[in-house]
């Protein structure tokens, strides 16, 4: 019996995670139960991924890429006559005003992080590389601090069910650059 040649199934594999997270939490995800979403055998999963981390790693990887992708997309921080306080108030409301459910998972697999040792270099991996980002317009202790401060806003907006309030995001960045 000869192997077939399935060059997607990896990606399908971490697609199907996510969905599976997306659905029934980190507690519901386990190589069966993405192996079914997958619609693959259980041993491609164990395959691509030998532990639940390793697949948690690739899915937080993949989940991350929403908020890079509004920042890259309207290319932030990039031009030095825009306040930056306003271009991160407005690209966190351009974030969670989009799919709810991919923001959700994206801050559940980033939270997981507290439990999963494996996940925690994913994690920093966003925190630095929006912070590295942020830096290029203030210096790298304030765009750490302000790292800081949108994770709070975005996880208060989410846990409390409460619309963004750009203003206040703005008001509130305005004063941790202020105070640099």
């Amino acid at each position: 019996m000869s192997r077939r040649y399935d060059p997607e199934r990896r990606q399908r594999i971490i697609d199907a995670a996510i969905r599976v997270v997306g659905a029934k939490g980190i507690a519901g995800l386990s190589h069966r139960s993405v192996a079914a979403e997958a619609d693959v055998p259980l041993g491609s999963t164990t395959y691509h991924f030998r532990t639940l981390d390793d697949l948690l790693v690739a899915a937080l990887r993949q989940a991350n890429e929403g908020f890079a992708k509004v920042v890259a997309a309207r290319g932030a921080l990039e031009d030095a006559r825009v306040e930056p306080a306003g271009e991160l108030a407005g690209l966190m409301g351009e974030w969670l005003a989009g799919d709810r459910t991919g923001v959700e998972l994206e801050y559940e697999l980033y939270l997981a992080a507290l439990r999963r040792p494996a996940l925690r270099p994913v994690a920093a991996e966003w925190c630095e590389g929006l912070a590295d980002r942020i830096a290029r317009r203030t210096d790298p202790v304030t765009a750490r601090a302000l790292v800081a401060l949108m994770d709070g806003i975005c996880l208060q907006t989410l846990l409390t069910d409460t619309p963004y309030d750009e203003e206040y995001a703005r008001e509130v960045l305005s004063r941790v650059i202020r105070g640099a």
